[in-house]
């Protein structure tokens, strides 16, 4: 991987050179990295269970021995079995109960290692094109652009500036929205959108930063600060090699 990376204009010209920090040499380690996906993912989870009282709330009682029928409690003016886990219509033998730990834990070494490799898999064009996104084959990786960028105030010219540096193509990929398959689609979330770029700034480039609203209504494009990246907004779903554009003072910061 090159040490130097050259920042873009808004025109998509190259205006000068910049050293890369040494972040981008880190090892590749997909095993981290999914493990640090997957324990954000984990806190986002909401505990479930039943009610205490659940399947106890009934008259029912044992009619006890002598009436050549089993002894399992039933509901009073009637012979229906009730309470019982092995009755149907009874309550469960083990529900799922809110006790339940959900969090998945990973040690603060890890997770930095895997935030740190998944930012090197960012400037990795075989894991990019891999993850599916698409850019001219004369991008070179990882974009950066000048703070200019960050004073977009209207979502057509974030667009206009996608096409000129050569990743318009990723947008028309995350347009396309696919059908979810199965239940989900008759609760609320019936298509998928595919994740495009993600648009790194430091916070500091200047005092009306607009491209945090401006590239909001693009599909799957995001923006965050330096400060707070992390696994999952790099390896969206695991997979790492997010098509990632960085500013000059975010590297930096870096």
């Amino acid at each position: 991987m090159a040490v130097k990376a050259k920042v873009l204009d808004l025109s998509g010209n190259i205006v000068r050179e910049i050293s890369l920090p040494g972040v981008f040499r880190e090892e590749y380690r997909p095993d981290l990295i999914k493990r640090a996906v997957l324990a954000i993912q984990s806190h986002r989870l909401q505990p479930k269970g039943t009610s205490p009282l659940s399947g106890r709330q009934t008259s029912a009682e044992s009619w006890g021995v002598g009436r050549g029928v089993s002894r399992v409690p039933r509901i009073k003016n009637g012979r229906r079995a009730a309470r019982v886990p092995q009755a149907v219509g009874g309550r469960r033998a083990h529900p799922p109960k809110v006790e339940k730990v959900l969090k998945l834990k990973i040690n603060d070494k890890e997770r930095r290692k895997a935030i740190r490799s998944a930012i090197a898999a960012t400037a990795n064009p075989e894991l990019v094109r891999q993850r599916g996104h698409r850019f001219n084959e004369d991008v070179e990786l990882p974009i950066v652009v000048d703070d200019a960028a960050v004073t977009l105030d209207k979502t057509a010219d974030v667009e206009e500036f996608f096409h000129t540096i050569g990743i318009g193509d990723d947008l028309l990929r995350a347009r396309v929205r696919k059908v979810r398959a199965g239940k989900g689609k008759m609760r609320g979330r019936r298509y998928k959108t595919r994740k495009s770029a993600l648009i790194v700034i430091s916070g500091d480039e200047a005092p009306d930063i607009r491209i945090t609203s401006s590239a909001r209504n693009l599909p799957g494009v995001d923006v965050t600060y330096v400060g707070a990246l992390n696994a999952e907004l790099l390896a969206p779903g695991t997979h790492p090699g997010r098509l990632t554009i960085w500013t000059e003072s975010s590297l930096r910061k870096l």
